[in-house]
Order: C-alpha cells, then sequence, then structure tokens
C-alpha cells in the first residue's frame, strides 16, 4: 500500500508557476532556482522570460513550462497561437498550456474550436495542456469540449486557467479524469494555496498542479498571496 501524500512529497507534482506583470530578470533566475532547490516538476513563466528560466534550468531534468492566450483566455488568432508556440519551444520551452476558444464553442463553431487546439500541437511537437475553464460552460458543453481537445492531441486537461475562473476542486477534477483517455493526464490550476487541497487534487486524479504558492505548499509556511495562479 502506497505511504500517504505528505507536503514535502508533493514537489514534483508543483508547476511553480511566476506570471505576474514587472517581474525582474533576478526575480525570475531566483524562481528557476526555487524549482532546483524544491525539486519542483516545471517552471511555469511568461513567454519573455522562457530562454533565461531554460538556461537556468538546463541538465536538471525540470521541465520549463510557459502560457499561450493566457491569462485572458481566447483572444488570440490560431495562426498567432501556432507561432508562439514555435517560438516558445525554439526558445526552450519543453511544455504549453493554452486557452480555448469559449466564444467559439458557444457559437457551434465546433471545427475551429478543435483546430485551434489542433494547430498548436502540430507546430509545437510539444505536451500541450488545454484549460478548458469548465465553469463557463454547460454539462453539455464540457463533454464536447473534452471531446474536441482530446482529438485535437491535447497530452493534458484542464479544470480551468486560473482561480479567477475556478479553485481547483476534486470535482472537477474527478469529472475531466473520468473523461480522459489513456495517454491523456489531467492538470489541476486555480488557487491552490495548501496542502491538504492540492493533495485532495492528487487523490482526485490529477498528475500536476499548477500553483504560484508551490514553495509555502511544500514547506506548510503561511502565505499571504492572493494570486490566483
Amino acid at each position: 500500500m502506497p505511504e500517504p501524500l505528505s507536503a514535502a512529497g508533493l514537489a514534483p507534482f508543483i508547476q511553480h508557476t511566476l506570471i505576474e506583470t514587472g517581474v525582474t530578470r533576478q526575480r525570475m533566475i531566483r524562481h528557476a532556482r526555487e524549482c532546483i532547490e524544491y525539486g519542483f516538476d516545471a517552471a511555469m513563466v511568461p513567454g519573455s522570460w522562457v530562454a533565461l528560466v531554460a538556461g537556468e534550468l538546463r541538465g536538471t531534468g525540470i521541465g520549463i513550462a510557459s502560457a499561450i492566450d493566457f491569462p485572458t483566455v481566447g483572444v488570440m488568432t490560431s495562426a498567432g497561437k501556432a507561432a508562439e508556440a514555435v517560438e516558445l519551444v525554439r526558445l526552450g520551452a519543453t511544455q504549453i498550456d493554452i486557452g480555448v476558444q469559449v466564444g467559439w464553442l458557444k457559437s457551434g463553431m465546433i471545427d475551429e474550436f478543435q483546430e485551434d487546439i489542433a494547430g498548436v500541437v502540430r507546430a509545437s511537437g510539444v505536451p500541450i495542456k488545454v484549460m478548458l475553464e469548465l465553469p463557463l460552460l454547460t454539462m453539455d458543453e464540457r463533454e464536447l469540449a473534452v471531446s474536441l481537445a482530446v482529438a485535437a492531441g491535447a497530452s493534458y486537461l484542464k479544470n480551468a486557467s486560473s482561480g479567477a475562473i475556478e479553485t481547483a476542486n476534486p470535482e472537477s477534477i474527478a469529472w475531466l479524469v473520468a473523461r480522459a483517455p489513456a495517454g491523456v493526464l489531467v492538470k489541476a490550476s486555480g488557487s491552490i494555496k495548501s496542502a491538504e487541497q492540492a493533495i485532495s487534487l492528487i487523490e482526485a486524479g490529477a498528475s500536476l498542479l499548477g500553483t504560484s504558492a508551490g514553495i509555502e505548499i511544500v514547506t506548510g509556511a503561511a502565505s499571504e498571496m492572493t494570486r490566483a495562479y
């Protein structure tokens, strides 16, 4: 029987996130070094800092993640998203999270919704995590969004882009896990602030957790952060 998860054992599940306006070069270097110090799965950083972070993490085995069409989701063109994916990979990204076109889905633009995702998958050649924004969708739309994301080649399904859309919860994660076919995993995202919450998400089936409170979670330190990521 596996050992129960502890706060200290959560680091390999965490994608250590720093996406803010005005972050300095020195702070981004420290972010990368925190990933090494605590053994996080990946550093999640803005595209403008991918090359720097990739240099800091080279040879460590820690992933370099970035996001496209985020934090305001569904505002980029499909061609723009695909082109940005190519550039991020060139700079050193090993995985990419992408926003989806919620408005297209609600407008019945099914082929366009799927191709928006598929274009990034084809262009990037790295694992793509699709931020589904579940609370913005009806139950029928949720089912359709999952099936289209899977058909488009998504490697991960995400409940939401941030806590502004949904606080990550076991119910949403278990729902996604139940619908993810073999080879497609689930990442939880949205105001993950405590070890207790993180453990509940992993127990529900999440393979990864996106959070800006990774250090506080694994060390048990009190956090004053209010960021939603």
